[in-house]
């Protein structure tokens, strides 16, 4: 895998988190609504769940696989049959499992990143790709959970202007650290 600094990983996740906050805070009902349909959003399942095959194959492409490298094409076939078919066989909820292999991949690419870098402040993403991985685990195991903590955050506009507030705060740590800490 290319390498990616922990500045610009920070920064990035921290751009992302800010657009998606300011679109919550700035067009509520629209977000609201979005968010509400995203867990059996079948468009959004097919995405998430081929970038997340995608990028599966591509990390595997990259390792070192010592005593099972023989399995490798087996390793490719396996994960293409599963992410295929689960876009045929799984369509209740894809969007939800599809979420979780992406998140599954950012937190593997968040804490291999953040593995040597010398800054205390490292932990902050780690914390969050450990978070990330049991989120992911959870939807997986039980994706209608997704829907319940949604439609929970989403009861009213108020409540959801404040989860928005809250990512956007914690975007701005993000932003700010890969400004400075992690340089």
């Amino acid at each position: 895998m290319p390498e990616i600094s922990l500045a610009n990983l920070s920064l990035a996740l921290g751009a992302l988190m800010v657009l998606s906050a300011t679109v919550g805070l700035a067009k509520p009902e629209g977000a609201i609504d979005w968010v509400k349909k995203f867990p059996r959003n079948e468009t959004a399942g097919w995405m998430l769940t081929l970038v997340g095959m995608a990028w599966c194959l591509w990390v595997l492409s990259g390792e070192t696989l010592a005593d099972f490298e023989k399995f490798r094409m087996h390793f490719k076939v396996f994960i293409v049959a599963t992410g295929v078919g689960a876009c045929f066989f799984l369509k209740d909820f894809l969007a939800v499992r599809g979420l979780a292999v992406v998140l599954l991949m950012l937190a593997k690419l968040i804490v291999d990143t953040a593995r040597w870098h010398e800054s205390d402040w490292r932990l902050v993403l780690v914390v969050l790709a450990y978070v990330l991985v049991i989120k992911a685990m959870w939807f997986t195991v039980a994706p209608w959970r997704m829907r319940d903590i949604l439609d929970w955050a989403t009861a009213s506009e108020r409540r959801f202007k404040m989860m928005c507030s809250v990512r956007l705060a914690f975007a701005v740590l993000l932003i700010a650290l890969g400004l400075t800490a992690f340089k």
